[in-house]
């Protein structure tokens, strides 16, 4: 039985390699090994027109059993690709690797994404370019992340959820203020936390968008975001998160804000990949930015006693919405 599992792995990988080989000829200098040990690789990928140029990034995690018996690992970074779209697109691969399923699957992939590309350029829809919010000078982040984006590891997966964010169309209600945190910068990967207070869904989505109107928030790798609401007739909290792609990322910071007790808030943060895996270290530090910009605003009296404070507190019965 071992020498049969041993002869499977030798075939994916003998398959991994001829398929890398033939799409490095095929794409040239756009195809890219980032780490070829841990079969990691990415591809830039355009609409190949002048006007309007639309470009998407594919970030590609190759599983040791991967073309038989698994998918690649993905994540498709572009600032325009959000929302409907997003799934729309996310939805044709995973249809294309189920009626291609144990075939190596990678260039099928990549030129459904250009397809994608060419179809969103053709259509009358224009795509938009957020405008610059300006910060002041504690609150910006450095410039020199303009590094190759590279997935980290675990299932990426578009997550859909939140829909439910898009469809209250209250519009009488005002934007909350929004707080920029100090950034954190390892390895040249920064992350930045956003907060904003927070009493209604419509609220979250109108921070989200006054958010990406911001250029550089809008081209992080990932923008991780939580909110807790306390909803005092049903002595219940309505939740949710986002891990956009940094998977496991939006439950731990939904964790944190639950273990702090904190109500009425909403952390973003933003993460911009800086070409150096992180690994385990990427959450450490996206919490510890969430914390320090909560206890910064007030929301909890001091890093420790808000974290005592909250592992003993018992909290209401949570509601997560859908």
């Amino acid at each position: 039985m071992a020498d049969l599992s041993s002869a499977e792995d030798e075939g994916d990988l003998q398959a991994q390699i001829e398929e890398i080989e033939a799409l490095s000829s095929i794409y040239g200098d756009e195809w890219c090994v980032i780490d070829e040990a841990s079969r990691i690789f990415c591809i830039q990928i355009s609409n190949d027109l002048e006007e309007p140029k639309l470009t998407a990034c594919l970030q590609i995690i190759l599983p040791p059993d991967y073309p038989t018996a698994a998918p690649p690992i993905y994540q498709i970074n572009a600032a325009w690709l959000r929302g409907s779209e997003r799934a729309k697109l996310a939805n044709s691969l995973e249809d294309l690797y189920v009626e291609h399923a144990g075939e190596s699957i990678l260039y099928l992939w990549v030129e459904k994404i250009r397809e994608f590309l060419v179809e969103k350029s053709q259509s009358s829809e224009t795509v938009g370019q957020p405008e610059l919010v300006h910060m002041t000078a504690e609150e910006e982040v450095d410039d020199d992340d303009d590094e190759e984006d590279v997935p980290d590891y675990g299932a990426l997966k578009m997550n859909t959820e939140n829909a439910h964010l898009f469809m209250d169309h209250t519009n009488d209600e005002e934007i909350p203020p929004i707080k920029h945190g100090n950034p954190i910068t390892d390895r040249r990967s920064t992350f930045q936390p956003h907060l904003a207070p927070v009493v209604t869904p419509r609220q979250v989505k109108m921070v989200l968008e006054k958010l990406y109107e911001n250029k550089k928030i809008a081209s992080a790798t990932h923008n991780i975001y939580a909110y807790r609401i306390y909803c005092e007739d049903k002595h219940s909290f309505l939740q949710d998160c986002e891990d956009d792609g940094e998977t496991a990322a939006g439950g731990r910071l939904l964790h944190l804000l639950q273990i702090l007790d904190v109500h009425n808030v909403m952390v973003v943060v933003s993460r911009w990949y800086g070409g150096i895996l992180l690994g385990p270290d990427r959450f450490k530090h996206i919490n510890n930015c969430a914390r320090n910009i909560l206890v910064e605003e007030g929301y909890t009296a001091s890093t420790e006693e808000a974290s005592k404070s909250g592992a003993k507190t018992k909290r209401p019965k949570s509601k997560k919405t859908k």
